[in-house]
């Protein structure tokens, strides 16, 4: 890993700036690199903020991303728990983002079906790669340490070989998802988390700072050879005592 950075924002008014610029710098450095820019999409809270602070950028060009989901529910696009419909209807309609570009979840499949199927969607557009390694992972982290859907004393922590996983029997309702594995997202170049509010000070000291017992499922993304960035909030890091960075809403990543 090259190193985990954990920075802190005074509140989300002046991190989400800050998000934006590190996708939009990140898509830049991909694309030059190898004609694409490829990102992993989280749900929650990360896709309102993401989606409004992208659209408020004076430009903004996506006609070369490929964009999939870390984790999706299992229910219709038009449902407010659709992580894709989510992103639909705040970012992807209003932006140049190609169809063939957004990797979606067939949802009318039974859940490891659409697994098998994600899985073969994400094989097709990696081609080449024992796990497909995205440019750029954003990450929201749950009240219980959970990230993606692998959660705290699930089997699916320790799936080794699986790219996309199906779950049926989720602690937070919609039971039935598909996940991104740890493999999938320890391989990516870059991972960032995005967490904010008071509420998730006690989780972020835990996962960050370490806990008697296992490790916590958002403490297990480690990448292999990416960076890893932990983008937080003042209220989020009132417990934290290790050493943090410190940045206001003009800063780069």
């Amino acid at each position: 890993m090259a190193g985990r950075r954990v920075v802190v924002f005074p509140s989300s008014a002046e991190l989400g700036p800050v998000l934006a610029q590190l996708v939009t710098s990140r898509a830049e450095k991909a694309i030059v690199a190898h004609g694409r820019f490829t990102l992993g999409l989280s749900g929650g809270s990360l896709a309102s903020m993401l989606s409004k602070e992208l659209l408020a950028l004076p430009v903004l060009d996506c006609s070369k991303w490929v964009v999939g989901f870390c984790d999706e529910r299992l229910v219709a696009f038009d449902d407010p728990e659709s992580t894709y419909g989510l992103y639909k209807s705040q970012l992807f309609s209003k932006v140049n983002i190609p169809d063939s570009g957004i990797l979606t979840i067939e949802p009318g499949l039974p859940v490891n079906e659409c697994a098998e199927d994600y899985t073969h969607k994400l094989k097709e557009a990696f081609p080449g790669d024992d796990f497909p390694v995205f440019d750029l992972l954003l990450l929201g982290m749950g009240p219980d340490g959970h990230t993606c859907s692998l959660f705290p004393d699930h089997p699916l922590l320790e799936e080794t070989e699986k790219i996309v996983a199906p779950i049926s029997d989720s602690p937070k309702p919609p039971p039935q998802r598909v996940t991104m594995t740890f493999p999938v997202v320890n391989s990516a170049h870059c991972v960032a988390f995005v967490s904010t509010g008071g509420s998730k000070a006690p989780i972020l000291k835990e996962v960050l700072e370490g806990r008697q017992g296992p490790a916590l499922p958002a403490a297990r993304v480690v990448p292999t050879s990416g960076e890893l960035l932990w983008l937080v909030d003042n209220p989020a890091a009132a417990s934290l005592t290790i050493q943090v960075e410190r940045l206001g809403s003009g800063a780069k990543l």
